[in-house]
């Protein structure tokens, strides 16, 4: 009778660990934020890590953006085996596949980016039988301009700080050079009417 229980126990604790390696997620690595210059392009870059052999037509990536202040989401870009960039949406015609599923890489390039486009973007993948996938997401912010950032200006301060101590001390040795090729030229014409006679 014990050894009936040995070998249950055995069998479920087989299928238990059978369970928990197929439950594993697959796991997905994104910036968690970005900024992107108005009308420039911006990588959103989505890496991924799988549990089973990847091949070209196992993974599937999918790309979702919800706008800023929204909750509702749209599928702006989908691949598998080759990129299905939406025909509709504020992002149509300019998201444009960048990834390399044979390299663990499902990043995009939004092309000519726009105000409204701010929000968040999810990234999505599997790979059967790894479907357990998280969406890892990324908080892109379109600016008018790049923002300096305080080493940037720190920097950038220290410089002109150098600069303008350079050239005071150019024009300080120029004028002290200055003044001594005078000096040196009064006192040779002090020396040669010095030496000239006296005619009587």
């Amino acid at each position: 009778m014990g050894r009936i229980w040995m070998y249950l126990l055995s069998a479920v604790g087989v299928l238990v660990t059978s369970g928990v390696h197929h439950a594993v997620a697959m796991e997905v690595f994104t910036p968690k934020e970005l900024t992107a210059v108005n009308g420039s392009s911006v990588l959103l870059k989505c890496t991924f890590k799988s549990t089973e052999a990847v091949s070209e037509g196992s993974v599937s990536v999918a790309w979702t953006f919800k706008p800023l202040g929204q909750t509702g989401e749209e599928t702006i870009f989908y691949f598998q085996i080759q990129p299905y960039p939406s025909k509709t949406g504020r992002l149509k015609d300019h998201v444009t596949w960048s990834g390399n599923v044979m390299k663990n890489d499902a990043s995009i390039t939004i092309r000519d980016v726009q105000f409204n486009f701010n929000g968040t973007y999810g990234c999505r993948v599997t790979n059967p039988p790894d479907v357990h996938s998280i969406t890892s997401e990324i908080h892109l912010q379109v600016v008018q301009s790049v923002k300096l950032s305080e080493m940037g200006i720190l920097a950038a301060a220290v410089g002109g700080a150098i600069l303008l101590v350079l050239v005071i001390l150019s024009v300080f040795l120029t004028v002290r050079h200055c003044r001594r090729k005078q000096e040196d030229t009064g006192v040779e014409l002090d020396k040669s009417e010095w030496k000239q006679p006296s005619v009587w």
